[in-house]
């Protein structure tokens, strides 16, 4: 039976099949809009990477945003290069649009995302998702935020990220301390269940998964990272703070409609039956991913 894919999260015909019959570990999605000129550099810096040092079959996915640029062109050039790249063409805006269905097609064990311009020190990688492959942990973000993380940006960004992140504590009682550090990871499974439930489609999607995730009572697991201000960032700090205040009234005035659903999800996701990349593959897990 034919595949079919939703109309609005397209696969590219134009990618190479993956090789071999491995089943994928982790698939690093990079959503991008418009950043045809960084695209290649960074594909092929995290490529290496995995290539040199992740001990198991891995995938990054490109998923076009809707660019008006070259972008698609250059991803298309990557995946006819590289066997492990693939892409995928999104016909409307929105990040988290392009980040839940890149989710919710993957096979991948662990599923992951940073952007593209590598603001985030690709050195955390592999802490982000060794407490997922180990079963310890159901997802993992990058913090900013957290001791120990070390941080270059001005001190507009700076006062409004530590204010949003106050404002989810009081509001929403969140314990994680960043919410929107381009750079998180979640299990497939857990993906599968959780991500029908959010419903933001654009720059509240991170929040949003990771409210939701708290209140079914799932591990998050956080990394102090190495962060660096992209100065060409596409992000309108004005227009995303209030959406984000807005997503956040709505979590708020919605949260009782959503508990059935959160129990249902609390009770099916126990961390009874979780199982390691070791159990699932049949692989050893290496040791320097633990650290």
């Amino acid at each position: 039976m034919m595949r079919q894919f939703p109309a609005e999260g397209l696969p590219d015909t134009h990618r190479v099949p993956d090789q071999g019959f491995a089943p994928v570990v982790l698939d690093v999605v990079i959503p991008v809009y418009n950043e045809e000129h960084v695209l290649a550099a960074s594909v092929e810096t995290v490529w290496r990477m995995l290539d040199t040092e992740l001990p198991y079959p891995f995938r990054i996915t490109i998923v076009d945003n809707a660019s008006t640029d070259g972008t698609l062109r250059v991803a298309r050039q990557l995946a006819s290069t590289y066997p492990q790249v693939r892409v995928r063409v999104m016909t409307r805006k929105g990040r988290g649009r392009a980040l839940k269905h890149a989710w919710l097609q993957s096979e991948a064990f662990v599923l992951a995302y940073m952007d593209v311009d590598l603001s985030t020190d690709l050195s955390a990688l592999f802490p982000l998702i060794a407490p997922l492959l180990s079963g310890h942990s159901d997802l993992a973000i990058g913090s900013r935020l957290a001791r120990g993380a070390h941080v270059v940006r001005g001190p507009k960004r700076e006062f409004i990220s530590r204010s949003y992140n106050f404002i989810l504590h009081r509001t929403l009682h969140a314990r994680f301390s960043d919410a929107q550090c381009g750079f998180k990871a979640i299990r497939g499974d857990v993906a599968r269940r959780l991500l029908p439930l959010v419903q933001d489609t654009s720059w509240f999607f991170d929040t949003e998964l990771l409210v939701l995730a708290e209140w079914c009572s799932l591990r998050i697991h956080e990394v102090p990272v190495d962060w660096y201000d992209d100065p060409d960032s596409r992000v309108h700090i004005a227009s995303t703070a209030r959406d984000d205040l807005r997503g956040v009234r709505r979590l708020r005035s919605t949260r009782a409609a959503l508990d059935p659903q959160l129990v249902q999800l609390r009770n099916s996701l126990g961390r009874l039956g979780i199982q390691s990349v070791g159990e699932v593959t049949g692989m050893v897990e290496k040791p320097h991913l633990v650290g």
